[in-house]
């Protein structure tokens, strides 16, 4: 099958109406048992001094992925690969950007022991926000990042169940109990410590034991055995949040 890559001569790229595109990136991170998501506060109209994701205009000689990256670096100094940086999501509302026609491309990224982040470029200033903030609607972001936020943490918490991601907020080596806590930050529950560690235990593939052991706390006790992500990419059977039984 041969593509023809020729431009048709009476062609006139002017006959369709213009519109841009940007990317809008939902960074997760867990702090003090708290999930977060990094919020930037508008420099720039429209919207200037409401909190925003960070995200902008992809320009025309980049890629999604290249422009995500970028433009998360723009705006919060965090430095992120474009290939940590998944799409989860795509919006295109004609009013949801009052400027022009604009469709966003959403993506998401987890990224364990976060540094500070510093405003840059159209941001004033960044900082990391906890997502019962949010979701309680005593925060009200600019454009549609309210729905591009609620959707990546609907993923954030689907994707716990029958996949591994939740080692992605985790160092490298970990207790049962730090994922564990992983899991309580994201599905806002209170699981029971014996039922997760025979779970996760029993799930092949999910996690890899280390030689080493964790430190004792300051009550003694029998130090932790250390974990490492395993080779799976997906839970059998998968981890059911509380709430749906």
């Amino acid at each position: 099958m041969t593509v023809d890559s020729e431009t048709p001569s009476d062609y006139d790229p002017h006959a369709f109406p213009p519109f841009a595109v940007t990317v809008d990136i939902v960074v997760m991170t867990i702090i003090e048992n708290d999930l977060r998501v990094l919020l930037i506060r508008r420099a720039v109209p429209p919207f200037r001094d409401s909190w925003a994701l960070p995200g902008g205009f992809v320009r025309p000689d980049e890629d999604l992925d290249t422009a995500a990256a970028r433009e998360l670096a723009e705006e919060t100094s965090i430095s992120q690969e474009p290939g940590h940086l998944e799409q989860f999501g795509t919006y295109g509302h004609p009013d949801r950007d009052p400027r022009m026609r604009v469709v966003s491309v959403g993506y998401w990224a987890i990224v364990p022991d976060l540094p500070a982040p510093k405003g840059g470029s159209d941001a004033a200033y960044a900082e990391l926000v906890p997502v019962a903030e949010l979701e309680s609607g005593r925060i009200r972001l600019a454009f549609d990042h309210d729905r591009i936020v609620a959707d990546a943490i609907a993923r954030a918490r689907s994707s716990l169940e029958d996949t591994t991601i939740a080692t992605h907020f985790c160092p490298p080596e970990f207790t049962i109990s730090d994922l564990r806590r992983v899991y309580d930050a994201v599905w806002d529950s209170k699981l029971d410590p014996g039922n997760f560690q025979r779970k996760v235990k029993q799930t092949v593939g999910f996690l890899k034991p280390l030689k080493q052991t964790a430190r004792s706390g300051d009550k003694g006790g029998r130090p932790a055995g250390l974990w490492t992500t395993g080779p799976a990419e997906t839970l059998s059977p998968p981890l059911t949040r509380p709430d749906k039984g």
